[in-house]
């Protein structure tokens, strides 16, 4: 390593043949990835009927949980302005 640090040539070599290993590496990772993100896509399946009724159940779960916060609030406020 220090006979690599004293010459300019050798060092600039050593240098470009890092940037050129960084560079494979970069582009086999891009790729890799850009693979990997395709395969997923594949496999993504549609909604049966059963998955979709969930989601609906979920939603209307959903907006009652709200109405019934929305209900013990006001019940809370009635309460506090009773008591005035």
């Amino acid at each position: 390593m220090g006979y690599v640090a004293k010459t300019g040539k050798l060092t600039l070599i050593w240098l470009k043949e890092i940037n050129v290993l960084n560079n494979k590496r970069s582009a086999m990772i891009f790729v890799a990835a850009g693979l990997f993100a395709l395969s997923l896509s594949g496999c993504q399946k549609e909604e049966g009927p059963a998955e979709k009724a969930g989601k609906e159940i979920d939603k209307a779960m959903g907006q009652a949980g709200q109405q019934i916060q929305k209900a013990g609030d006001s019940i809370q406020q009635a309460a506090k302005d009773a008591r005035k």
